[in-house]
């Protein structure tokens, strides 16, 4: 398996939307991290009903999502087309379900580039169904299994790439979030998730291989993205949700230790910090995802991507036409902005790089973070730990210390409720034990038995 003790990215000016030190290529020749940046669609129903009963509107209504999406694109001049489908949780319950939509999907988008040239790949994405056992269970059970199926049959029926938005250790982490209780978190993220990610990851590369499809990555939204959104809703303080977007990233390493290639997914911010490590492709979300969530990286999340996402559109009609399609049209827009300034040269991409993140970065400590030479200091900080538990401990610690040199410096300025979160949190993070079996022996006692199986982390 990889191993990564070294930035694969360690230059600035090498840092910068569509190139990668590891683009992937697909048979059709679509290459993703090659110089290019592609928009990726991502869209799902309305509110309805998923049923045996409904699935042939259900069939109709992707039908109607992709047919739609993939004329815009041609009528836009796109270079190439992604597209994500996340299987919703009863699409995944029932693998049959889930695979028919894909290979609809497959098949329409293949029909495009056949006809009109257009490059096209398709990122399916299995809901982390094992959360329905309460407790979750990760290893074993129905949901478990039919999980694993939708992952098979998806694959037989056209999917070139492969993601999950795992959830393994979340069932803690809810409450660390809530409770601003950093050690619990570091250690739902760096013992328990990761954890997780390695059994989970070896599974889902597996597969990918048995059938030709790329292992794409993971993301922590159940993690990080549910601390930005309680942030943004004023229930937890910002700083405090900027620490565990660092502290998801050796989590979401473990992936790539697996042998995920990338692109990483769109929701995963923690995907500069994956690039800068690994140098695989990413895709990153931002201001044209406000139709899912609100956030304060609308611009600066556009500084590294290979992919550029709207994050998940209901099909409702607006306007100016089906949502998904109007989100399609905002994605290659600001693709085509993107490409025009790579096109002119290096230092061109470089400012329009600079631009988007100085009109972000020194408004929150969530987007301060994604800054890429900020990236790139915390990433070279985090890798040079060799376990998932003490790269997060050392992402706590080096997070913490670099948003106090920010706010001295005048990089940001914090509320005092702000600051005091932030000293309160540094005082955790210098206190964490160097040993991951001290820090899981002060947590278990705590563990509910009611909400969390430490026997499927093997604890």
């Amino acid at each position: 398996m990889p191993e990564f003790h070294s930035l694969m990215v360690s230059h600035l000016n090498d840092f910068v939307y569509g190139v990668s030190p590891r683009p992937v290529t697909l048979p059709n020749g679509l290459v993703i991290g090659g110089g290019e940046i592609y928009p990726e669609l991502n869209f799902t129903l309305p509110g309805m009903e998923i049923s045996a009963a409904t699935m042939d509107q259900i069939r109709a209504e992707y039908t109607q999502m992709i047919t739609e999406a993939c004329t815009r694109a041609v009528e836009l001049h796109a270079p190439g087309l992604v597209v994500e489908f996340e299987l919703l949780p009863e699409l995944t319950q029932v693998p049959e379900w889930g695979a028919g939509v894909t290979r609809i999907l497959s098949d329409t988008l293949r029909e495009t580039q056949a006809k009109h040239g257009l490059l096209t790949a398709l990122r399916v994405t299995p809901n982390d169904i094992r959360e329905f056992a309460r407790p979750p269970l990760l290893r074993q059970g129905v949901h478990y299994e039919n999980m694993l199926r939708s992952f098979e049959l998806c694959a037989q029926n056209g999917a070139d790439f492969f993601s999950i938005e795992s959830t393994g250790g979340k069932e803690v982490h809810d409450e660390a979030i809530l409770n601003g209780d950093l050690p619990l978190s570091v250690f739902a993220l760096g013992v328990l998730g990761s954890r997780d990610m390695a059994f989970l990851w070896e599974k889902i590369v597996g597969i990918s291989g048995q059938y030709g499809v790329v292992p794409a990555g993971d993301s922590a939204c159940g993690f990080a993205n549910t601390a930005m959104v309680l942030a943004e809703q004023k229930y937890i303080p910002r700083v405090w949700a900027a620490i565990i977007r660092v502290l998801s990233v050796a989590r979401s390493l473990v992936a790539f230790e697996q042998g995920a290639l990338g692109p990483n997914k769109d929701c995963a911010y923690e995907g500069p910090y994956i690039k800068a490590i690994t140098g695989c492709p990413i895709t990153l979300e931002g201001a044209e995802a406000a139709c899912a969530h609100l956030s304060p990286i609308g611009n600066i999340a556009k500084a590294v991507p290979d992919l550029w996402s709207n994050e998940s559109v209901n099909n409702v009609k607006l306007l100016g036409g089906m949502a998904p399609t109007v989100s399609l049209e905002q994605l290659v827009y600001a693709t085509r902005l993107m490409n025009t300034a790579s096109a002119h040269g290096r230092e061109s991409a470089l400012r329009l790089r600079d631009w988007w993140v100085e009109s972000d970065a020194r408004y929150d400590p969530q987007a301060y973070v994604l800054r890429p030479d900020v990236v790139l200091e915390l990433s070279a900080a985090i890798i040079a730990e060799p376990t998932a538990y003490l790269r997060t401990r050392r992402a706590a610690q080096a997070t913490c210390a670099l948003l106090r040199q920010a706010a001295e410096k005048g990089e940001l300025t914090y509320s005092k409720l702000e600051t005091r979160w932030l000293d309160r949190l540094s005082r955790a993070a210098d206190a964490l034990p160097e040993d991951e079996q001290a820090l899981t022996a002060q947590m278990l006692p705590g563990m509910d038995s009611s909400k969390v199986r430490v026997s499927e982390y093997l604890l």
